[in-house]
């Protein structure tokens, strides 16, 4: 993994949790980790790793993903076996 992937996985597994990282970021991770990101009705999003599934919105206005979905992703990243 480099280095850019490690620091978004640091970044989401940071206690306390960070507020400012752009759900783009959450995306290209798990597109990097093989994983697959579909898209659905409006802001939905359905994420695919190994045999596990995180539904989810996109936020909006603003990019950045809200605090509830960091920890989401996380808890998604550690059901799918990846670790930091």
């Amino acid at each position: 993994m480099n280095t850019r992937y490690r620091k978004i996985l640091d970044s989401i597994f940071r206690a306390p949790t960070t507020p400012t990282l752009p759900f783009a970021e959450i995306e290209a991770l798990v597109l990097h980790l093989g994983g697959q990101v579909l898209e659905r009705q409006g802001s939905r999003v359905k994420m695919l790793l190994g045999e596990q599934c995180w539904r989810c919105y996109r936020p909006h206005p603003g990019k950045d993903a809200r605090r509830y979905q960091i920890e989401e992703a996380r808890e998604f990243l550690l059901r799918a076996g990846v670790r930091p």
